[in-house]
């Protein structure tokens, strides 16, 4: 194969390549090793990484830094309603991100590694951050003087896609004097994904009556333009002002022919569409004020997102196509104020906090049929037209201090009111008030040993799309409208226990146990099913995560890095009565992968794998598991000083993961109708080549 051949050839170039004079081999610096030390302004140690201690990976920014430190896990913010309260566990120079659209990957990658000037690891519940808890990050940085990076990531697959050469970034980062600044353009999340292959229909009793071979991708890009100031003249008084413009473009093909007894053949397209733009702006600004210090927050987004989904099916006997067209374009606003005091007062931290949110959906649907000049005729769709609109007010106050040498706590205690509202002639308009906080609590005996346990109260966000009806034409399925939706809450208990082994690395243990009001899933409502509510839920699961440095054993630059997830769900299916899982719940994740940084040269190979098992979704008349795997895994090889640039090629997808499906259609309710048919579905998916550069300037 000519991509395998390229590959090869480009793979040994850079083993070949002299690489640039150094101080000293990257391969033979020793793995990340901190220095045990106070962290600034908090009452607890912490351990501090330095730029010195990632020189084996050559890293580029912040994340390559970050994803290096042994036994720490990136955790981006949940997606809690509003602001809220941290729930990550990166900080920035001490603060958290007062945005909501960049994930941390995003703000991390943005971060040249010639500006970090520390890595702070310490117990978030020793923290004057409210919603902290476990190892928690401080990136330590200051651009003195302009600088920027870059990297260009293209991807090539063997089988059903176009090539993607779009995938990629650039951010510049400066100091002027008092102000800050950073600019990017970045298209990281791009794709272009495929499969294809056979799926075999089957009735009731296991004989074939459909035969399908169908082959599908996916173009997606999603530039987005950024841009982030921050003023910290002399004094206590910091303020950052940021935004972005983002454009989305989603495409999904699909080509099939469906061959059954005594029906002609059909050639069936699906086309779905999904160009949307969107935009956040935001601000926050602290300063000094009597005993303490006032942070206020300022935020709004906005996000039009337009989708549209044809099927069509052609008889190739010469009758006339049918075809079905749902369509809607949606409006989503949301504006956020909140405003946060610190001080300290009895040998601890507090914070009073305040937000006011005002969220919005006008969405307007369509449905239509295909006419017999090969044209949709279109019509309102009731069900999915419509605006929700939610105010909410939250206020909370926390205390944290330090109890002993080794013991803290921090308590977060408070309430949200909201109200929401169905716009239109039969609008409805609902309360609610509901209590949130947290207690954490954190334990370290030694420097190389520590733990802690959060207890929580949550109330997660909904979607607006969720309240309105919509036509899935692919498989032939529909949600009804439902304005009795409330937001799922829960108790939430995590316990999170690190140990470090010195040189030899360090493991991590989470474990999780939920219980949960209100799980958002399908439900039947009036006329058919809809996205609604079930009174009461559990789940629980068991995170383990491993660093192994091998240099002690004489392998010098090689680690070896592990997890193992396993989780459990519980609730009554509302149309069955019976205990089942959660619907497309996750249940089992196992991760290994390894990582040589060879002594005396640049070079750096690797591979991963991992398994995944997935619960199926569940409606009123059918189950349905759509996954890919069972395992994924790739290989790469890295060279990181080509002319000052590190150069990657990486196969993806080595062991053959497939795309598969195994869905199972009643006549009536599921356990009480026989079934109509069962899908089974087995697509190629096929080898990935990837290719990245990147550097600075």
């Amino acid at each position: 194969m000519k991509i395998a051949a390229s590959l090869s050839t480009i793979a040994a170039m850079m083993v070949a390549l002299p690489a640039a004079a150094q101080e000293a081999p990257t391969g033979d610096t020793p793995p990340p090793a901190p220095t045990e030390a106070p962290v600034g302004g908090q009452r607890t140690q912490g351990q501090v990484y330095t730029p010195a201690d990632f020189a084996r990976y050559a890293p580029k920014n912040a994340y390559d830094m970050l994803n290096q430190v042994p036994g720490f896990s990136i955790r981006d913010n949940e997606n809690l309603r509003g602001l809220g309260v941290a729930t990550g566990n990166v900080l920035f120079n001490g603060e958290r991100p007062s945005n909501k659209a960049d994930d941390m990957y995003t703000q991390l990658s943005r971060i040249p590694a010639g500006n970090v000037e520390r890595i702070e690891i310490v117990d978030g519940a020793t923290l004057d951050i409210p919603g902290l808890s476990g190892q928690v990050a401080n990136i330590v940085y200051r651009a003195d003087s302009f600088s920027g990076q870059f990297s260009w990531k293209p991807e090539f697959r063997a089988h059903y896609t176009d090539p993607l050469f779009t995938r990629g970034d650039v951010s510049v980062r400066g100091r002027q004097g008092e102000i800050e600044y950073e600019a990017a353009l970045n298209n990281d999340n791009s794709a272009r994904s495929g499969a294809g292959g056979p799926t075999l229909i089957y009735d009731g009793l296991g004989n074939i009556i459909e035969t399908r071979r169908d082959i599908w991708n996916t173009h997606y890009d999603t530039p987005k333009l950024s841009g982030r100031v921050t003023w910290d003249p002399a004094g206590d008084t910091v303020a950052n002002f940021g935004g972005h413009y983002q454009r989305i473009y989603d495409r999904y093909d699909e080509d099939g022919v469906r061959v059954a007894p005594g029906q002609p053949d059909r050639f069936r397209t699906v086309r779905d569409k999904a160009d949307s733009w969107n935009y956040e702006l935001g601000g926050d600004v602290q300063f000094g004020v009597g005993p303490g210090k006032l942070k206020l927050i300022g935020l709004r987004r906005f996000s039009h997102e337009p989708y549209s989904s044809e099927v069509i099916s052609t008889p190739d006997d010469g009758s006339p196509a049918t075809g079905d067209r749902f369509a809607q374009v949606g409006d989503l606003g949301e504006t956020i104020a909140r405003g946060e005091y610190q001080w300290k007062m009895w040998g601890g931290d507090w914070q009073m906090s305040g937000e006011a949110a005002f969220n919005t959906l006008d969405n307007v649907a369509s449905i239509g049929v295909l006419g017999a000049d090969g044209s949709f005729v279109n019509q309102r769709f009731p069900g999915g037209t419509g605006g929700v609109s939610e105010d909410r007010y939250e206020g909370l106050l926390s205390f944290g201090r330090k109890i002993s040498d080794t013991f803290s706590f921090q308590m977060v205690a408070g309430a949200e009111h909201s109200t929401i509202v169905q716009a239109g002639p039969n609008g409805v308009s609902r309360s609610f008030a509901r209590p949130k906080g947290s207690l954490t609590l954190s334990w370290t005996p030694s420097a190389d040993f520590d733990a802690s346990l959060k207890i929580r109260r949550r109330v997660l966000q909904l979607s607006f799309y969720d309240f309105l009806g919509r036509a899935f034409l692919n498989d032939g399925n529909q949600n009804e409208t439902n304005f009795d939706l409330r937001p799922q809450q829960d108790w939430s208990f995590e316990a999170e226990i690190n140990k470090k082994f010195g040189a030899w690395g360090s493991t991590k243990i989470i474990l999780v146990h939920r219980d949960v009001e209100d799980r958002v899933d399908i439900v039947p409502v009036a006329g058919g099913e809809a996205v609604g509510n079930i009174a009461r839920a559990k789940a629980s699961a068991i995170d383990w995560t491993a660093t192994i440095n091998l240099d002690p054993a004489g392998i010098k630059g090689m680690k070896i890095d592990t997890r193992l997830l396993l989780q459990t769900s519980s609730l009554r299916d509302p149309f069955t009565g019976e205990k089942r899982q959660w619907s497309g719940f996750t249940d089992t994740v196992a991760e290994f992968g390894v990582r040589h940084d060879i002594p005396g040269s640049d070079i750096a190979w690797g591979a991963s794998a991992n398994y995944g098992h997935y619960q199926p979704n569940y409606r009123s008349n059918q189950t349905d598991k759509t996954w890919e795997g069972p395992v994924f895994a790739n290989i790469f090889v890295e060279h990181k000083n080509v002319m000052g640039l590190t150069v990657r090629a990486q196969l993806a997808n080595a062991v053959n993961a497939r795309s598969k499906r195994d869905r199972t259609v009643y006549t009536g309710v599921r356990g009480e109708s026989p079934i109509a048919f069962v899908e089974k579905r087995n697509r190629l998916i096929g080898p990935i080549f990837a290719f990245s550069v990147r550097g600075k300037f």
